[in-house]
């Protein structure tokens, strides 16, 4: 009689900790979204000024000024991958996987882009500008409507 008495009180105390250990963790999860939200505002604004920079690097591709489009790529469009990150980290589990890889996508054309204007290729430039404009637009278009407001 004695060990089943323990064992219930065992018992009880392991269903007592269990659920102290739970409750903090839920109005935890449930105070840090504001933070969560003013974060993804900041990187989705840094996003949104990374984009408007598109037009000035269409008119570098397009006058095929080779060492300004490498300075405004590895410059003010450098950190667009590091927004994108928190980004991608503050979205549904569920939208993450194809964030994370429009995310890979524009990067990859950002790189063809400073490639091509490496090798000083107009037609890859060209080629590599219209493919990372679409990336932009494909990516703006995962950012939710929350944090663009």
């Amino acid at each position: 009689m004695l060990k089943a008495i323990r064992r219930l009180a065992a018992f009880c105390l392991c269903i007592g900790l269990c659920w102290g250990l739970m409750i903090p963790a839920s109005s935890e999860a449930a105070s840090s979204k504001p933070v969560d939200l003013s974060v993804l505002k900041r990187q989705a604004e840094a996003f949104t000024n990374t984009k408007a920079r598109l037009p000035e690097l269409a008119r570098l591709v397009s006058n095929e000024d080779w060492t300004f489009t490498r300075n405004l790529i590895h410059g003010p469009m450098q950190e667009v991958g590091r927004e994108m990150l928190f980004i991608n980290q503050s979205l549904d589990r569920t939208e993450r996987k194809n964030a994370d890889k429009l995310a890979r996508s524009l990067k990859d054309a950002l790189a063809g882009l400073d490639e091509a204007a490496r090798l000083q290729d107009a037609g890859q430039m060209q080629k590599a500008y219209g493919s990372l404009a679409a990336s932009f637009d494909a990516y703006s278009d995962i950012i939710p409507a929350e944090a663009l407001s």
